[in-house]
């Protein structure tokens, strides 16, 4: 599919629409884990013109490859913003080059193990919310 990089995503439903099936799914089905796994307190909002998920700072992002300048040629990149600061105990996320976004990428739903997922939200949002109290106490 080509994608003209001036497009400027403004919302899900338009992000729907200018990818493939194959990564809708994908997105949809990591969007629905986040939403069910941050608290109430977290947001999404579009940034970067794709999914972007936050509490007190970053927390995650989701990046189609058909997204310009996500840094992958194929398939959806679910990067945590302070991946670098998480207890990865399972080794799920790849470091890459980044010395702070840690991530892993999917090539089909059935790539995804919600359990794995699941949990390194979890700790991304303690990261947070450890964050949000060291600010409390300055």
């Amino acid at each position: 599919m080509t994608h003209d990089p001036k497009i400027r995503i403004r919302s899900i439903l338009h992000l729907f629409e200018v990818i493939p099936e194959n990564e809708r799914i994908i997105v949809d089905v990591l969007r629905q884990i986040i939403l069910e796994t941050l608290p109430s307190h977290c947001k999404e909002k579009i940034s970067f013109n794709v999914p972007y998920f936050y509490g007190n700072r970053g927390i995650c992002i989701i990046w189609p490859a058909t997204i310009p300048r996500g840094g992958i040629r194929s398939g959806v990149l679910f990067g945590l913003w302070y991946g670098n600061k998480l207890n990865d105990t399972d080794k799920y996320l790849v470091h890459g080059t980044n010395k702070q976004i840690f991530y892993n990428i999917f090539h089909s739903p059935e790539d995804i193990n919600v359990n794995a997922v699941t949990k390194i939200l979890l700790e991304a949002v303690r990261v947070d919310l450890l964050h949000s109290n060291k600010k409390a106490n300055n």
